[in-house]
């Protein structure tokens, strides 16, 4: 009788620590000053003036709003996110980066963007697509409406958003960076219900670990997001395109969108919405 095989021991799967996962993550992914740099702009452009007072919502790490406050003594922001591991990771490895006293003027927030605050700010951002995470057409004017009561008069509201041909089907990208290895994995897409499923991967040296951050989403078009805000209150809604480069590739600059443009196999741009 042939002996039956030993069962395998299971080998643990490798994991990121904390550090490591954010690190990664904003090395891929993130450019504050670049945000940065675009709302400064097209605030002035629309104001006149130098907007002050950010809200970060879905702030995770709260780089970018650390990096508002590090920009004079004048400008103030809070960060609000529900979850306390990427708050933990920003205020040791951004906030308390910062000169004493511009961490002054930074606040963390461990709580629900959907919930009211006693404070109004020149500009709310919601990035990296947070607001995704609202499937439901009703939770999303809900949620617009609730960064409106908390604009000021002459505040904005910025979020961006992405799309394409190749956004919508099973399909894993990399892109290599000095040290690791991204990779962006649109796992599932219900075309039914536009709801998708994505996943980050990152790979350090030979080992590749699957599934760091992940993503239950429902993909929203821009005419969509223009409805549900003007359906929450907002007055008027700026969409903005990316120029391209000689060679075609995306060049960085983002300009007010005034007529129709190619559908690209996959593209990011801002809206923009006044109150």
């Amino acid at each position: 009788m042939a002996k039956k095989a030993a069962p395998k021991k299971k080998v643990p799967s490798k994991k990121l620590t904390r550090d490591e996962k954010y690190q990664l993550y904003e090395g891929s992914v993130q450019n504050p000053q670049a945000d940065l740099d675009f709302i400064n702009k097209e605030y002035k452009k629309l104001y006149g003036k130098k907007p002050l007072v950010l809200r970060e919502d879905f702030c995770g790490t709260g780089a970018m709003a650390c990096a508002w406050v590090a920009q004079s003594k004048e400008h103030f922001a809070k960060g609000i996110d529900l979850d306390m591991e990427p708050i933990s990771y920003g205020v040791e490895n951004h906030l308390f980066k910062l000169p004493e006293n511009d961490q002054k003027r930074m606040e963390y927030i461990l709580g629900n963007v959907m919930d009211n605050y006693n404070f109004k700010t020149d500009v709310v951002v919601a990035f990296n697509f947070s607001y995704y995470l609202f499937k439901k057409r009703n939770d999303l004017v809900k949620y617009f409406s609730q960064v409106r009561k908390h604009l000021k008069k002459d505040g904005a509201f910025f979020i961006d958003l992405f799309g394409g041909n190749e956004t919508r089907q099973p399909l894993e990208e990399s892109v290599k960076h000095k040290n690791h290895t991204y990779f962006w994995d649109c796992n599932s897409y219900n075309p039914l219900t536009a709801e998708v499923q994505y996943y980050i991967h990152f790979k350090k040296g030979e080992t590749k670990y699957e599934k760091v951050f992940s993503y239950d989403w429902r993909m929203w078009d821009a005419q969509e997001l223009r409805d549900v805000l003007a359906d929450a209150g907002f007055s008027e809604t700026i969409i903005y395109w990316e120029g391209v480069d000689k060679d075609g590739s995306g060049n960085g600059v983002f300009t007010r969108c005034t007529k129709p443009v190619e559908n690209c196999d996959s593209w990011v741009t801002y809206i923009c919405a006044l109150p």
